[in-house]
């Protein structure tokens, strides 16, 4: 008896909490729609084509569609080297992207979100140039994919509190 009783019990202790989750309704709810209502114009360079898809693609924006919000997006993309070897050579860099963004709401120009999100990742130096190259890239990727997640789960909170 108890087995049964207990999920019931901590079911009903988490509807009490005021927990509600972020995207209710599916792909129907109010943030899911808000979200897809973003319009992201082109962003500079490699890593804002990177940022942009990776964008698009969390929103869930619907090409030709009607866009209520424009999300406005400048990219800080950044390589240094960090660690000097005994033979003046470069054995770590690091590769910085920081976003600065802006939700406008198209209807009266204003603006609903300003912030920032960035990220870093520590690359090793080798002795192949080509690896090397490939690491970077492969850092810009994931940067791409972790700055557009932290600017969509921002916009979601907005929208969420916004309903």
């Amino acid at each position: 008896m108890i087995r049964l009783l207990a999920p019931l019990a901590l079911g009903l202790g988490l509807a009490g909490c005021g927990l509600q989750p972020m995207y209710g309704g599916g792909g129907n709810g109010a943030v899911a729609r808000g979200l897809g209502s973003v319009e992201v114009p082109a962003i500079e360079g490699q890593s804002g084509w990177l940022v942009r898809n990776a964008l698009i693609d969390l929103l869930g924006a619907a090409d030709g569609g009607a866009a209520r919000y424009r999300l406005d997006v400048r990219l800080d993309d950044r390589l240094e080297g960090l660690g000097v070897l005994s033979d003046d050579t470069i054995g770590r860099e690091r590769r910085t992207l920081r976003a600065r963004y802006q939700l406008v709401d198209l209807a009266d120009g204003e603006i609903l979100v300003d912030a920032t999100a960035g990220s870093d990742a520590g690359i090793d130096v080798v002795s192949s140039e080509y690896a090397t190259i490939a690491a970077e890239q492969t850092a810009l990727e994931n940067l791409a994919r972790e700055v557009a997640s932290q600017i969509t789960t921002r916009l979601a909170l907005t929208l969420r509190a916004a309903k």
